[in-house]
């Protein structure tokens, strides 16, 4: 039974790296003047972008709420009060089965919610590899012997991690054999094996159809996004996704139409673009 298996050492020596992780993710966005929120658990409206994953519903008052999947909605809100934000968010999701066995995909997990108005895709990138590099190195320094308890000694990369643009990792892919479909998301098979053949790394500007309507267009190349995905190295695959908040509602609109979303549904964050968010990224 699984309660047992807190007694054991190496569940010990994760929980103590896991709280090591959380103090350095704190700390290196509190010293660059990010205030941490608390999100909400429950909304009218969740991250539609799940890649597969459904969307658990509650009734509540005669009305469907969610379990929050992603606060990437509420995000573009509480940057109109503090210009940055973050927020250690439960995320809940309804994985297939075929999720499994794969190592990557969990029912209910803790995410790092980031966002700073003002912000560009550059800018979000340059954080977000050394909030993950910097966290690392904290956590290698500070919980070494749990990490040799649990057979690890990681490799901490450099910075800046590469960078492949999209069709580049496309490219990459398939030659290394994995099945791709051109302006699709990758599929966690190509993530695995470029992260392996890599290293840790991003993957930058996805096609327009293959992401959330939340994206800013990328205005010097038409259909393409300004996106990113940062892969984790040894085939572990994505860990971050991000980039800069499309912010016209008119096109914010016509895109969830055009993904088969109900702007109905989303009528509280089309309210809001219309009176006006600042451009922000995270």
């Amino acid at each position: 039974m699984r309660w047992r298996e807190l007694g054991s050492p190496e569940a010990r020596a994760v929980l103590l790296i896991q709280d090591e992780l959380l103090s350095a993710l704190r700390d290196y966005l509190r010293e660059r003047g990010f205030v941490e929120v608390i999100p909400p658990v429950i909304g009218p409206t969740t991250d539609p972008g799940l890649r597969g994953a459904g969307r658990f519903t509650l009734s509540y008052y005669g009305m469907r709420f969610y379990l929050m999947s992603s606060i990437i909605l509420y995000k573009q809100a509480l940057v109109r009060s503090v210009p940055a934000i973050f927020a250690v968010a439960p995320s809940v999701r309804e994985e297939p089965p075929e999720t499994a066995l794969t190592g990557r995909h969990l029912t209910e997990f803790r995410q790092v919610d980031v966002e700073r108005a003002g912000a560009t895709l550059g800018e979000a990138m340059s954080l977000a590899e050394g909030l993950v590099v910097g966290s690392a190195l904290r956590v290698v320094r500070e919980r070494g012997e749990e990490l040799k308890l649990l057979g690890r000694e990681p490799e901490i990369p450099r910075l800046p991690l590469p960078r492949l643009d999209y069709w580049e990792a496309v490219d990459l892919a398939r030659g290394l054999g994995a099945p791709v479909r051109p302006g699709e998301e990758l599929t966690w098979e190509a993530e695995r094996l470029i992260s392996r053949e890599v290293g840790a790394c991003f993957v930058v500007g996805y096609p327009e159809g293959a992401r959330g309507f939340y994206y800013r267009r990328d205005p010097a190349r038409p259909g393409r996004l300004l996106d990113f995905d940062l892969l984790l190295p040894e085939g572990y695959g994505e860990v971050a996704s991000g980039g800069e908040r499309a912010t016209d509602p008119a096109e914010v609109e016509e895109r969830m139409r055009r993904s088969g979303e109900d702007p109905e549904e989303y009528s509280w964050y089309l309210e809001m673009l219309r009176e006006g968010v600042p451009p922000s990224a995270g």
